[in-house]
């Protein structure tokens, strides 16, 4: 699934452009499509009832008797994002015609591995903000962050042991390793910028697609559906992650701190490796280089240093082909869904794939 980057989906409007100042702009929405939101609040209504059950799930198994315990995980769940990955365990569930609640207990498990990996993220990228709020580590510190996220993983596999199955345990513990192999892999790449967009993408798809490609693939499961499917939902989910990662790294220069959440430039700032800094990197001269050298791995940075990157960037076209190799993930994600039947589940899910790359927020 990880090919040659290239190309957009045909009839989607392919791959739009950014134009001189359009900073800020991921998408042009001119084409007739509705706006990304409503195929986000489409997928969310279609689960809504099986979302309030996680929900309750989810805020009855992170108690505990440490008092720190439930208030670091609830500051950290407050200020996640709208969960996406559990919302795909239950549509791919719904999809293949799964009629019982066992798909309520993995979602949550799946929510439970996401939030315990953001705690472990923030600590090592020693971030002190998650989505413009102060994050976890910030406000209790990096001991109690990690601590509490391994709570919540151990309670992720509590709530896999529950289900009973093992094909499903084998698919989330295999992503949670794999998860973990990516932070490691991230280190490595960290403020290195001979990083090849190869390196870059194996990270990506470790450290996100992989739970996204592991929270489709056990609807099947819990479906008893044939393997291609699995197989089939596996690949929708890998691919929507990477599509879905690569937007995120191309939003730290293009979005604004109310639209995204945080403050333009995050990433330039902790020196991190993107695709849209390996793309402007490999395509610029020795001076340009030398800029990407100083800024990003001696983290000397000046004051106007964040806008002569984007301007480096929109120079040689790399935030827009970063969405150019979302979209050709996106492709394929749409295709992995084509051996389903249509419907409106299926069709929620093609359509959140459109909402990953166009999403301007």
């Amino acid at each position: 699934m990880l090919g040659a980057a290239a190309g957009g989906r045909q009839g989607g409007g392919g791959i739009h452009r950014f134009g001189e100042d359009a900073v800020g702009v991921v998408v042009s929405l001119k084409d007739g499509h509705e706006p990304s939101r409503a195929a986000f609040d489409r997928l969310s209504g279609l689960v809504g009832d099986d979302l309030k059950a996680v929900n309750q799930l989810i805020l009855q198994h992170m108690q505990s008797s440490v008092e720190m315990i439930p208030r670091l995980a609830s500051h950290i769940i407050a200020a996640g994002g709208k969960r996406l990955r559990p919302m795909l365990t239950l549509a791919a569930a719904r999809l293949c015609g799964y009629e019982g609640e066992r798909h309520v207990g993995l979602a949550a498990s799946v929510e439970f591995i996401h939030t315990a990996t953001l705690l472990h993220d923030d600590v090592v990228d020693e971030s002190v903000l998650r989505r413009g709020a102060a994050s976890a580590n910030a406000v209790f510190g990096n001991k109690a962050s990690v601590l509490v996220g391994d709570f919540l993983f151990a309670r992720a596999f509590e709530l896999m042991v529950a289900d009973g199955s093992l094909e499903v345990l084998r698919i989330l513990s295999r992503a949670s390793s794999v998860i973990a192999e990516g932070e490691v892999m991230q280190l490595a790449t960290a403020n290195d910028t001979e990083t090849t967009e190869t390196a870059y993408l194996e990270v990506i798809r470790s450290k996100t697609a992989e739970l996204f490609a592991a929270a489709c693939a056990i609807g099947a499961v819990v479906a008893a559906r044939p393997k291609a499917e699995q197989e089939a939902l596996y690949g929708y989910g890998l691919n929507l992650g990477i599509a879905f990662q690569l937007i995120d790294d191309v939003l730290d220069y293009s979005a604004s701190q109310a639209t995204l959440g945080k403050t333009i430039g995050d990433d330039f700032r902790e020196g991190k490796i993107t695709l849209p800094v390996v793309l402007a990197f490999r395509r610029g001269d020795e001076a340009e280089r030398a800029f990407w050298r100083r800024t990003l791995e001696e983290q000397e940075q000046a004051e106007d240093d964040l806008e002569r990157a984007i301007a480096l960037m929109e120079t040689h076209g790399a935030l827009k082909d970063s969405v150019g190799r979302a979209r050709h993930y996106g492709a394929i994600a749409h295709d992995a869904l084509g051996i389903f039947r249509g419907g409106t589940f299926k069709d929620s899910l093609n359509d959140i794939v459109d909402f990953c790359i166009e999403r301007a927020f």
